[in-house]
């Protein structure tokens, strides 16, 4: 029963760390916010679709889908969209101090964390080829644990980067760190949107 949990643990630990366009936007989030209350709707929706995901990928429904080559593309075309503009959003940002900080709205937060959680193929990949095939090792109760371990990460992960985020906003007084913070955000966000559109291209001429 303890082999499961520990797997899951590792495994999803190992795969949410490495910065991306994800982790890069809660933390965004969590630096723009002058409470980490407003932080909430992006730290509740990275977590939901990163449990609709492993959830996918431990039933095996997520591998039916991405079998398709045109729902493939579609879900390329459509991540570099939303990638490019919240790219070109964070840019924009320009809080000059810690009480004028301009801070996503709810809606807006929930719209930009669902683009780089569900149609951000590499995350997809990622969930497919990595945890999809380790939850293949388990039955019954024990793959139910790994699932749950899997899913019990992601949800701290987002809470201590938006947390930490916080910190990095809380030091920042005069709000220039939060400006270079949102530059270095969308210059990664950016990047990332190039690997997809290279996939995509991949994909098209392949």
């Amino acid at each position: 029963m303890i082999q499961p949990l520990i797997h899951g643990l590792i495994l999803a630990f190992g795969l949410i760390l490495p910065l991306g366009a994800q982790n890069v936007f809660v933390f965004n989030q969590g630096a723009n916010h002058k409470r980490l209350i407003k932080a909430m709707p992006v730290i509740i929706t990275a977590g939901l679709c990163d449990t609709f995901l492993i959830v996918l990928a431990v039933l095996g429904v997520s591998v039916i889908l991405l079998s398709l080559p045109v729902l493939q593309i579609i879900i390329y075309c459509i991540g570099f969209v939303f990638l490019i503009y919240m790219a070109w959003s964070l840019w924009k940002e320009q809080p000059q101090t810690l009480e004028h900080y301009y801070s996503m709205t709810a809606r807006k937060q929930i719209g930009f964390a669902i683009s780089v959680s569900l149609l951000n193929p590499h995350a997809i990949m990622d969930t497919i080829g990595v945890i999809g095939t380790n939850a293949a090792l388990y039955e019954g109760s024990d793959k139910v644990l790994f699932t749950v371990a899997t899913v019990t990460i992601s949800w701290i992960w987002f809470i201590f980067l938006a947390i930490a985020g916080k910190f990095v906003g809380h030091v920042d007084r005069t709000g220039k760190y939060i400006i270079v913070l949102n530059k270095i955000s969308a210059i990664i966000i950016i990047i990332v949107a190039c690997l997809i559109l290279k996939q995509l291209l991949n994909i098209l001429f392949r």
